[in-house]
């Protein structure tokens, strides 16, 4: 039967691993993940969860034992946030191309420096190009189910699958989470399927060897692929999943009674003229600034992307075509640019028939707190903005605060002030 608690999102994410009886579990602290891998050792040392938990020097080693371990076809574990996973990129590249079904839980942090603890999502935004399937979760519920998901998902397409979710905001945020019984977690998760990469040592081979540009023939006359070939492989694995991930919750929603939208979620959607955009839990704060915005007439409504990698584009245009405008709230910058998501819209969006315009806005950067109220304003002006025939608008900035301090002033400062050129 199930078991409804109240949790953290962290605790939520841990309870999954256990009940997806992962069988190695690499680990290197940082803030907010660190309650994560602390609540799975405690298991393990119990013999609650019959696996290997390795203590490594760094979060490069982290994820260098969990490629190593389902190399040879172990389910693997690990989590981290912020500077960690900067430091573990060469092995986030090196497990998506050895197409290694990891499931790592990103619990989103800002980047250093300046050194801060709490959320934004440029963590996670700066890999998105590594070749990891990325989910991102909007309370502890969907954490729990999300990372039960991930597993199969990236199982069945033998690809690492990256579980975001925002740090403090729900990693150490309480709230009610049903935990189902390993029993039916076993129905729905099955132990992981042969891959692409066990070793067998009837079938002896050499992983990870140097690949030239062109195709080669083997002494056999087997036909091998190049570097390119390898790559086509693992982005049609990636578009595939477009088609995989929609299935797996709808069958997820078959045995657990619960459905978390696949590629997107939505609210107040059906008849919205103006939609709001955002991965994570800002989507919920935006639900409450559509409220309002409903309250005054506007046919507003939440677009919330679940799925960013790979970016389901021909799902987004069907949800957002005909639609008179867009708003993205994002919680990462592209420096140099705009937000991420708002440069992959409007790139979708160019060109097509009754696209609506999109706007971008840049918020909650390093924790900045970011109201409904706050939300709703900012929808209200690029309302206002398309109405008077504004077409390309410079990305906004949400609760910024001026300041006549230089960079090197704000790096000392021991108040967390964005360092931005005034609008």
């Amino acid at each position: 039967m199930s078991n409804t608690v109240v949790i953290t999102g962290n605790e939520a994410a841990a309870i999954a691993a256990k009940l997806a009886r992962v069988q190695v579990v690499a680990a290197y602290p940082i803030t907010p993940q660190s309650a994560v891998v602390e609540n799975l050792s405690k298991w393990v040392e119990s013999g609650e969860l019959p696996a290997e938990f390795v203590t490594v020097e760094s979060e490069h080693s982290a994820l260098t034992v969990c490629l190593a371990a389902s190399t040879v076809g172990a389910r693997t574990f690990t989590a981290t946030s912020s500077n960690g996973l900067a430091y573990m990129t060469e092995q986030v590249w090196w497990t998506a191309g050895a197409r290694l079904p990891v499931v790592m839980g990103c619990v989103n942090r800002s980047m250093a420096a300046p050194w801060n603890v709490l959320n934004d999502q440029q963590d996670s935004m700066s890999v998105r190009d590594a070749g990891w399937i990325q989910l991102y979760c909007r309370d502890n519920q969907e954490i729990l189910d999300t990372f039960l998901q991930a597993f199969r998902i990236g199982e069945q397409l033998n690809l690492p699958v990256m579980v975001c979710y925002d740090g403090f905001l729900l990693s150490h945020t309480v709230m009610p989470v049903t935990i189902p019984p390993a029993e039916q977690v076993d129905r729905f998760l099955p132990p992981r399927p042969a891959g692409l990469q066990v070793v067998d040592v009837n079938d002896p081979r050499n992983i990870g060897p140097v690949t030239l540009a062109d195709p080669r023939l083997d002494a056999s006359g087997v036909l091998h692929g190049g570097y390119m070939e390898i790559r086509h492989a693992h982005q049609q694995a990636l578009c595939e999943a477009l088609d995989t991930i929609p299935k797996v919750d709808d069958e997820f929603e078959a045995v657990f009674g619960r459905t978390w939208g696949g590629l997107t979620w939505e609210y107040r959607l059906e008849d919205a003229e103006v939609v709001l955009i955002a991965a994570g839990s800002l989507g919920m704060e935006l639900t409450l600034a559509v409220d309002e915005l409903r309250s005054e007439g506007v046919r507003a409504g939440v677009l919330g992307i679940r799925t960013y990698r790979p970016f389901p584009a021909e799902h987004l245009c069907g949800k957002l075509l005909g639609r008179s405008l867009a708003i993205v709230f994002d919680k990462a910058l592209s420096y140099g640019y705009e937000g991420p998501i708002c440069t992959d819209l409007r790139a979708l969006m160019t060109g097509r028939d009754n696209a609506p315009q999109v706007f971008g806005t840049v918020t909650g950067l390093g924790g900045r707190d970011v109201t409904a109220a706050q939300l709703a304003e900012e929808a209200r002006v690029a309302i206002a903005d398309a109405g008077a025939g504004v077409r390309q608008r410079p990305t906004t900035w949400i609760n910024l605060r001026q300041t006549d301090q230089t960079c090197a002033q704000l790096q000392e400062s021991s108040e967390s002030i964005t360092c931005s050129d005034r609008e």
